[in-house]
């Protein structure tokens, strides 16, 4: 069993809805009663800098809230990974998690920073002076072809996305942390 799985088990539904109040709608944990530190009706946690992850300390462990919520909402832990649909980190609402897998959670990743035509899957190629359209399958990369034109480009990878299974998100615009 790895660490992870160890602290998780030790936290129980009971105890976690003993000490804290999780709000659906919103998101957030508030401390249900004051003592060791936290005041009640205080929302619980502090987003982490870097990651932008709120975690919440109980009994001297550090969790993460998006599976702190499916503890409390579902009465287990998720077996695999909470994907935040919307790619806010910080948004805990139980409408915008889903458990998913490491390849269902890639799929909804928002545009990395280095992209410069502002789509996922779509580069220029100064070698072929085209716009190139690729999409990752099963680790590798399949090449959708090469554009003069960008919206081109872009319309190839908009039906692969769909081929593919990539969530609706995936590529999306995403905050600094």
């Amino acid at each position: 069993m790895n660490v992870n799985k160890e602290k998780e088990a030790r936290l129980t539904q009971e105890w976690l809805k003993g000490l804290l109040h999780y709000d659906k709608d919103s998101g957030k944990f508030t401390w249900l009663s004051g003592g060791s530190g936290v005041k009640a009706s205080r929302v619980a946690g502090h987003v982490e800098k870097g990651t932008g992850y709120r975690r919440v300390k109980i009994g001297g462990v550090r969790y993460q809230a998006h599976r702190l919520a499916f503890l409390y909402i579902a009465g287990e832990w998720p077996k695999d990974q909470v994907d935040h649909i919307n790619g806010s980190r910080d948004d805990n609402s139980w409408g915008n998690l889903r458990e998913v897998n490491n390849k269902e959670n890639c799929r909804n990743k928002g545009l990395g920073g280095n992209n410069t035509s502002g789509f996922v899957g779509v580069s220029w190629s100064k070698a072929s002076g085209k716009w190139c359209a690729h999409i990752g399958i099963n680790g590798k990369t399949v090449r959708l072809g090469n554009y003069y034109d960008l919206e081109n480009a872009i319309q190839a990878r908009r039906v692969a996305d769909i081929k593919y299974g990539y969530h609706q998100n995936h590529g999306r615009q995403v905050e600094e942390i």
